[in-house]
């Protein structure tokens, strides 16, 4: 270990920035959202205009003398001339106070590390001044994975940790205690703001008789690309203990999830449904109330066609806790991934999602108003019938002559995407012997998808 990075509590402490740049200025914002009192000198002035500070709060202008360091705990030194840092952390040094010279390790006592600030929780990576543009680069994959509401969570913590301390009295059973809080509903109700209900189920926990509550997240596992996984649906699949995903859910997608999770397959295709959906609701309320972490990984986002809603409904009956991690949608990837917007001020003022696998035995739906000009509708689960929803379209109205596009892998490295008429629908996408998950696109600014191809060709 090269460096000892040691926590300095800041209540009650003085910290002293010298400097006007932006240097001076980050350890300034840094420090105004911490309990220390702050005072800032500038000898040259501080910025004016748009980079001044927010807050308004001005500068002292002068160098600090002996005194103004008096009582510092930390010193940060943010000026070009090296003799003056050099005298000024001599003098700071002279006071009792620790020293950093930004940008020049060598003249100070300690470095500033890459921080993760959530409130009560302060993570630092360090790397002793050699590489900090590393140790940002770490400290952005790890704050990646940390939910924003940690601190509240550590606060509650604290607040009830006297409480555990003289109900579970030995060391062990307290710590199974903190674990299951920490790793149940009672974080993930406080990482989302419902900090009464988290204190409740930590309350509950205290109750040895009371099992053990597991969690479900629904989570939007977007459309395929690893890297359009929100931060959040990324944090929660690292913590999953049973994944329950579906077939377009592709193995870049399980690989970012937690080696040990257990994956239950429960994927349909069109005619097969080897799990039914009751199974899978209850397959999950079972896992839950064994206590586990359950997230329930569905493609593209769980609330436009992903049966989501019925999913969120169960769980709630069933008295599960229960969260929805939104994704991607699949329709909005896929089109910016071929070069489709979905509204253009020119050629489309409205856009439609409609699914072409409507339930057995309901109404039909409204042609007409899907046929509208200056529309676009992205059509989720239509490859199968193509043929008949273009001559559904042109019949109530939408012109032959109507551009397409079908977009086979959306946002994935073997995406294709194929361009159109209408009345050319169901060819195109016979002929292109689909095997991915495709979207249909009808409307003026399919267009733009070919646009794109014959630029990519003319290249």
């Amino acid at each position: 270990m090269r460096v000892f990075l040691a926590s300095i509590p800041l209540d009650r402490a003085r910290v002293v920035i010298i400097g006007g740049g932006d240097a001076a200025l980050a350890k300034l914002r840094l420090f105004r959202a911490s309990p220390a009192e702050v005072i800032w000198f500038a000898p040259d002035g501080g910025p004016l205009g748009p980079a001044a500070p927010v807050d308004g709060a001005g500068p002292i202008v002068r160098t600090p003398t002996r005194d103004d360091l008096a009582g510092a705990r930390l010193v940060f030194i943010a000026i070009e001339e090296e003799a003056a840092a050099v005298e000024l952390a001599a003098l700071a040094r002279s006071v009792g106070a620790q020293v950093n010279v930004i940008d020049r390790p060598a003249l100070g006592d300690f470095q500033t590390p890459a921080l993760i600030d959530r409130d009560e929780v302060v993570i630092a990576v360090a790397t002793g001044g050699s590489g900090p543009i590393l140790a940002r680069d770490i400290r952005a994959r790890i704050e990646s994975v940390l939910p924003q509401g940690l601190g509240r969570l550590a606060r509650l913590a604290g607040e009830l940790r006297a409480t555990v301390k003289a109900t579970v009295p030995d060391f062990l059973a307290r710590r199974r205690f903190w674990e299951r809080a920490f790793r149940g509903p009672a974080a993930d109700l406080a990482a989302a703001g419902r900090t009464s209900e988290a204190r409740r189920e930590m309350l509950r926990l205290l109750n040895v008789a009371s099992p053990e509550q597991g969690v479900v997240h629904i989570v939007g596992a977007g459309p395929g690309d690893p890297e359009l996984l929100t931060l959040k649906a990324l944090r929660v699949l690292q913590d999953a203990d049973v994944i329950v995903h579906d077939r377009l859910v592709p193995d870049a997608i399980l690989d970012r999830a937690r080696r040990d999770a257990r994956r239950l397959y429960v994927g349909k295709t069109r005619g097969d449904h080897s799990v039914s959906q009751d199974r899978i609701e209850q397959l999950m309320i079972d896992e839950a109330r064994a206590g586990q972490r359950v997230v329930r990984l569905k493609g593209g986002d769980p609330f436009v066609f992903g049966r989501g809603g019925e999913e969120l409904e169960a769980m709630r009956a069933a008295g599960v806790a229960v969260f929805v991690v939104p994704g991607v949608t699949a329709a909005l990837a896929c089109a910016a991934s071929a070069g489709i917007p979905l509204t253009h001020r020119g050629h489309a003022q409205a856009v439609t999602f409609v699914t072409a696998q409507g339930r057995a035995g309901g109404a039909d739906a409204d042609w007409t108003s899907l046929a509208a000009p200056n529309h676009t509708l992205a059509i989720y689960m239509g490859a199968e019938r193509a043929e008949n929803i273009a001559t559904r379209l042109i019949a109530a109205g939408r012109a032959p002559s109507t551009p397409v596009a079908v977009v086979e892998n959306g946002s994935r490295p073997d995406e294709r995407v194929l361009a159109g008429r209408l009345d050319g629908l169901g060819a195109l996408v016979r002929n292109a012997r689909l095997t991915g998950p495709a979207l249909l696109f009808v409307g003026e600014t399919a267009a733009f998808s070919a646009i794109d191809s014959r630029a990519e060709a003319a290249a």
